[in-house]
Parts: C-alpha cells; structure tokens; sequence
C-alpha cells in the first residue's frame, strides 16, 4: 500500500507512514486533508479497540479509512504503476 500512496503518487497528495498521532500510531497519514488509512493486520483483532482508537481520531478531525491487510495486497489494476517512469531531460 505505501508504494501507492508514498511520493505524492495518489492525486498529488502527501502522505507520511508511521506517525504518531496523540497515543495512537496510524499506518498512513495525509495531514493537508486529515486523512489516516489504516492496513489492518492481526493486531487489529479487537473491534472495541478500533472503534474507540477511530471515534478518538475522528474527534482530532480525522478521517479513518480501514483496509484489511488481504485487500492491501490485492495485484493492482492493469495499467497502474507503482512507480512513475522518470523523464530524462
């Protein structure tokens, strides 16, 4: 997932992975558009814990987007690059 959002390849927007937000480490965060997206892996067994971890970054002015960890390996669509071709000058 980070190759998709890192280096401003997703609509230009930058996103920082592993950063600290409060007492919560979020995965992926924009914070221009106070966007959190999240990979969610066997750490996030506990449905109680995610809800109370999103309703708290909610209230910061989040917003949580959640991706099961299968999902965010999933082959991306045909014609999609995971890194730009740079243009020689």
């Amino acid at each position: 997932m980070w190759a998709l959002l890192r280096g401003r390849h997703l609509e230009g927007l930058k996103f920082q992975r592993q950063k600290v937000i409060g007492r919560y480490i979020v995965d992926f965060v924009c914070f221009r558009h106070r966007l959190i997206v999240e990979a969610d892996g066997p750490q996030h067994d506990d449905p109680d814990a995610d809800a109370a971890r999103d309703a708290w970054l909610t209230a910061q002015g989040f917003r949580v987007l959640r991706f099961p960890n299968r999902r965010a390996r999933e082959p991306q669509p045909r014609g999609h690059r995971r890194h730009p071709r740079r243009r020689r000058a």
